[in-house]
């Protein structure tokens, strides 16, 4: 499958469905070759940027915003290959959304406030002096902006 056909399905698809395609997508991208609980990871940190809405309001534009995550960094051309690892992915993503789902508190979390991610042997970002929260495989994950759940109270009360 190339990453272009993939990204027009997503378009076309009800959102839901569209979402879902969308994280399956990036979990492969990102994480393929990671364990099984770096791939959780990375859902996480795209499902926590989507509650947030600072990223966009949809799991496809938190993911296809510009130079944020893989779907905009590979070549549209880009084939996804490996039957096994896609299979993998969607369900670590399937995963991951019902665990979303859940309330704040019930949910189990895997880097906690965690909202980027860099493999720092291949790239140094600017924010690679954040807060770690952990690494995980290749993978360091840090709390670079720290988001609020539209769904958790503030101190205020807000």
């Amino acid at each position: 499958m190339k990453l272009a056909w993939l990204l027009w399905l997503a378009s076309v698809l009800p959102p839901q469905a569209s979402d879902s395609l969308c994280l399956s997508t990036t979990v492969y991208l990102e994480a393929r070759d990671q364990p099984v609980m770096g791939q959780r990871a990375v859902a996480e940190v795209a499902l926590r940027r989507q509650e947030s809405g600072q990223w966009g309001d949809s799991m496809c534009s938190v993911v296809t915003a510009r130079k944020q995550f893989a779907p905009t960094l590979v070549s549209p051309q880009y084939d996804l290959g490996n039957p096994d690892a896609w299979g993998a992915a969607v369900n670590v993503a399937l995963e991951a959304e019902q665990n979303w789902a859940l309330p704040v508190g019930r949910r189990k979390e895997v880097v906690p406030g965690a909202t980027h991610f860099a493999a720092l042997d291949l790239a140094q970002p600017s924010w690679r002096n954040a807060y770690r929260v952990a690494t995980i495989g290749d993978h360091t994950f840090f709390e670079v902006d720290r988001v609020r759940s539209p769904y958790r109270r503030t101190a205020t009360g807000s």
